[in-house]
């Protein structure tokens, strides 16, 4: 059975997109099979492997509204390891169009159900809203990784998202847990970046990564070739960012897989 995470935050333009994307492939690359939701109307995380979203004809609107089956959805990407569940801008209309359906809040759980079997990781990239569409991923999953941009207003609106968290907890999903607060966008040359690392760091302790996510030209210039930054440059300081947050995460999980070599000690 595989675990299910979703990347979550109402603010946008916090690296929620961006998360979903390299933390997949990193995943990937470290040989654990993934697939990559993407459950935002912008389709980003769609765009972001080389997939235009106006191609797509069957996504996760088809399925969630029109209980279309996920297997002829998914796309395989560059890596064997990694699969994307497709979006398009249809999943602007899906909240509307939920609303009156059974069980609306776990559309997204019975699509899930079908097909994760067959993956060690389902990794959801949430729209910036505290939505229906949103509800449903976090009702779907295991935990949600939080990212937290490193600038003045990035505590703004984390007290409303715990709050949407604890609510699921309590109605509909008992066992959500927090994976962790990721902070993004950080440049150790700014005394803000570093007061805002230390502030969240203080209110959250053990729940904040130790993995920062550092700002950086490729990783901001790679979804515009269609790749992850580990396609695009494997030295970037964002490729080594997102493979140490995706080592702490199954770290976190029990779930490292050690060559026998690691093994011998001496």
């Amino acid at each position: 059975m595989s675990k299910v995470i979703s990347i979550a935050n109402q603010k946008g333009g916090v690296g929620k997109t961006t998360t979903a994307i390299n933390l997949s492939y990193s995943l990937a690359v470290l040989e654990y099979k993934v697939l990559l939701i993407d459950a935002d109307p912008q389709a980003n995380s769609t765009s972001g492997f080389g997939i235009d979203p106006k191609n797509v004809r069957m996504g996760l609107y088809e399925c969630l509204v029109k209980d279309e089956n996920p297997e002829d959805c998914i796309l395989q990407t560059l890596s064997s390891y990694l699969d994307v569940f497709p979006s398009n801008i249809d999943l602007v209309g899906a909240e509307i169009e939920m609303i009156d359906l059974p069980n609306r809040e776990k559309l997204m759980s019975r699509v899930i159900r079908k097909v994760q079997d067959k993956y060690d990781f389902v990794i959801i990239d949430c729209s910036p809203s505290l939505g229906l569409i949103t509800t449903n991923a976090l009702a779907a999953s295991d935990s949600v990784v939080i990212p937290v941009q490193c600038e003045y207003f990035a505590l703004e609106g984390l007290g409303k998202l715990l709050n949407t968290i604890k609510i699921i907890q309590k109605s509909i999903n008992p066992s959500l847990a927090i994976e962790g607060l990721l902070l993004t966008m950080y440049d150790s040359r700014l005394r803000l970046s570093n007061q805002v690392v230390d502030e969240v760091k203080l209110h959250f302790q053990d729940l904040v990564f130790d993995t920062i996510i550092q700002r950086n030209t490729r990783l901001s210039e790679a979804p515009s070739f269609g790749l992850p930054v580990l396609e695009h440059d494997a030295t970037a300081k964002g490729s080594v960012n997102y493979l140490n947050l995706a080592r702490e995460i199954l770290q976190k999980n029990g779930m490292t897989k050690m060559a026998n070599q690691e093994r011998i000690l001496g």
